[in-house]
């Protein structure tokens, strides 16, 4: 069934599309990393402890700010998972099975991606808003809004993002798509370096504002990787077939 499957994509890997993809896909990932640095761009006060840190960076946060974060993440977002399915046609080229399972993956990022990033600008807003009102428990009543309506989609996002993440890799280090092997590296794990670096850095409002975009700059290396490589991926892929 795989091998059927493969054969009758051979003659529809289109790799103009495929690069119209990627390039879209970084706009749109430029687009979403811009709102999440409109929202990240502030300093925890380093006097406070525990939720009450985290959310003082926001304080600094206008409305007008928390609003373009979100426009921007509902509008980029949907365009930058879209523009995964580049990588889907790869994969479907060479196995069925990882190309079901990783389209399954992005079918859950477009649900519930776009959701979790509005839910996260609300409870920015909300946080603020209770703070303006009782400063004292504000964190506390942002915490317990975030555990309401944030933290069940956030777990179901991350569990489609892992697992697209997860079937990429093994279908680059499978050899289950025309690239080399080694360009598994342009995946959106590669996210987590950006939060790293970040955390050494420190409390600062530029490295809070890129540890906020941290998904966007994977992707952001992800498909320009993918696309700086993928002339010479249509040449291997050219001759062998």
């Amino acid at each position: 069934m795989s091998d059927m499957y493969s054969s009758s994509m051979e003659n529809v890997l289109d790799w103009k599309r495929i690069r119209h993809l990627f390039k879209l896909g970084i706009i749109a990932a430029i687009t979403v990393l811009v709102g999440d640095m409109l929202l990240g761009w502030g300093t925890a006060d380093a006097g406070l402890a525990g939720a009450e840190s985290y959310f003082s960076r926001y304080l600094s946060v206008s409305d007008l700010r928390i609003f373009w974060s979100a426009l921007l993440g509902l509008i980029g977002i949907p365009v930058e998972t879209m523009s995964y399915f580049g990588i889907y046609r790869l994969i479907a080229s060479r196995s069925l099975k990882q190309a079901h399972a990783y389209r399954a993956g992005l079918i859950g990022m477009l649900t519930f991606g776009a959701l979790v990033h509005v839910i996260c600008c609300v409870a920015v807003y909300y946080f603020k808003k209770m703070n303006a009102v009782t400063p004292g428990s504000a964190a506390a009543d942002a915490v317990r809004f975030a555990s309401y309506f944030l933290l069940p989609a956030t777990v179901m996002f991350a569990a489609f993002f892992f697992i697209t993440a997860g079937v990429q890799i093994a279908a680059f280090a499978g050899n289950n798509t025309p690239y080399p092997k080694w360009c598994l590296i342009f995946n959106g794990l590669s996210g987590f370096v950006v939060i790293a670096v970040m955390k050494l850095i420190g409390n600062y409002p530029l490295s809070n504002a890129l540890s906020t975009g941290w998904i966007s700059l994977g992707s952001i290396f992800m498909l320009s990787g993918l696309l700086i490589m993928s002339k010479k991926a249509e040449g291997a892929y050219e001759n062998t077939h």
